[in-house]
């Protein structure tokens, strides 16, 4: 497989189209202003950012996540949580969630997948939670599109300063 060379890097992406990074910016915090648990987003947006193959959003989410402490063994596991054992139920059903909104074009939204998802959130939780899936494929797109470079892993800069 040959390397792939970035089209544009996310700095310059936010220069070019500065209401389109601060759009989405906005749009992901909300979903922390409403309460939604912030390992939970970041496994939901690790999940998704797999299943989109964007090499940069799943370095910056699992950066993120292990930053906020989720254990190595749910950050190793996500990719395939649903035989884990290792998420709560919260989690695996923030998980199936994000697979159902992330592969529309598969099946779309079955009945059943929105009424596993609503028995673990509220209304509110599960709109504000699918406006962050929703967001982080978008930013999926753009990293995929533009090919940003993954960001150095936290250890690394560690290993890097020492």
């Amino acid at each position: 497989m040959s390397q792939s060379q970035a089209r544009m890097e996310l700095a310059q992406f936010r220069q070019v189209a500065p209401q389109v990074g601060a759009a989405l910016q906005s749009l992901s915090q909300a979903a922390v202003g409403a309460g939604l648990e912030k390992d939970l987003l970041e496994l939901a947006k690790l999940r998704a950012s797999q299943m989109n193959g964007c090499a940069f959003c799943i370095q910056y989410h699992l950066n993120d996540a292990r930053r906020l402490g989720v254990p190595t063994e749910k950050l190793d596991l996500v990719v395939a949580w649903a035989e884990a054992g290792v998420f709560s139920e919260r989690e695996a059903a923030a998980l199936a969630w994000t697979e159902t909104l992330t592969a529309l074009m598969a099946k779309g939204v079955p009945d059943a997948a929105y009424e596993a998802a609503a028995r673990h959130f509220s209304e509110k939780e599960l709109a504000f939670l699918t406006a962050a899936i929703g967001t982080i494929n978008v930013w999926n797109r753009i990293g995929v599109a533009y090919r940003f470079t993954p960001p150095v892993p936290r250890s690394a800069k560690t290993a890097n300063a020492a």
